[in-house]
């Protein structure tokens, strides 16, 4: 979803890039056809936002995406046991590897430590951050044919406000229902979609 959102955007938007970089079409199809790994993302990604405020630590949206990431992982059955199980072994990490985001500011991956004297930085008013969580499911065993080879990432970049955060990139498009209606005014096909 996340590559046909930004093929979208960028071809659509009138902006060239190396069409090499998106994967092939029946990918996408794919990845429309079944919504289940874009809304787990979507509900860790908003897990994580609800937590980017002044006062917290760096880590605490990390958390937060892993834990309904760890928890859709074990309902969808590509892990087995109990989510403190799947969090203390750190099994997830076979679905997700990365941290949840980092610091935005004049370059893309701005420099700023995220520990300072051996603990997690607390957010203030006025740092940038961005929460992207995703989801990786490459074929092994125990994989369903169905759900490997696609990957999910959504990016969004948070300003920490006052009282809370400003998502900086909420007109993008994100869910299942919104890329396909893009799609659809763009002229794109729109494979079904599961459960319609």
């Amino acid at each position: 979803m996340f590559w046909m959102m930004m093929y979208l955007l960028l071809f659509g938007g009138g902006l060239s890039v190396d069409p090499s970089l998106f994967p092939p079409e029946d990918a996408l199809r794919k990845a429309v056809a079944d919504p289940q790994r874009q809304e787990l993302v979507l509900a860790a990604q908003a897990a994580a936002i609800a937590t980017v405020k002044p006062g917290a630590y760096w880590n605490t949206p990390h958390d937060a995406a892993v834990a309904v990431l760890a928890q859709g992982f074990i309902d969808l059955k590509l892990l087995n046991g109990t989510l403190d199980a799947v969090l203390e072994q750190e099994s997830y990490k076979q679905f997700y590897m990365h941290r949840t985001g980092h610091w935005l500011g004049l370059d893309v991956h701005d420099a700023g430590e995220y520990k300072t004297s051996g603990e997690w930085r607390e957010l203030q008013p006025g740092m940038v951050l961005t929460v992207e969580p995703g989801c990786y499911i490459r074929p092994a065993p125990g994989v369903p044919e169905a759900f490997a080879n696609i990957g999910i990432r959504i990016e969004d970049d948070a300003l920490v406000t006052g009282d809370g955060c400003e998502i900086l990139s909420a007109a993008a498009p994100k869910s299942v229902a919104d890329i396909e209606a893009l799609m659809r005014d763009r002229g794109f096909p729109v494979p079904a979609s599961a459960g319609q």
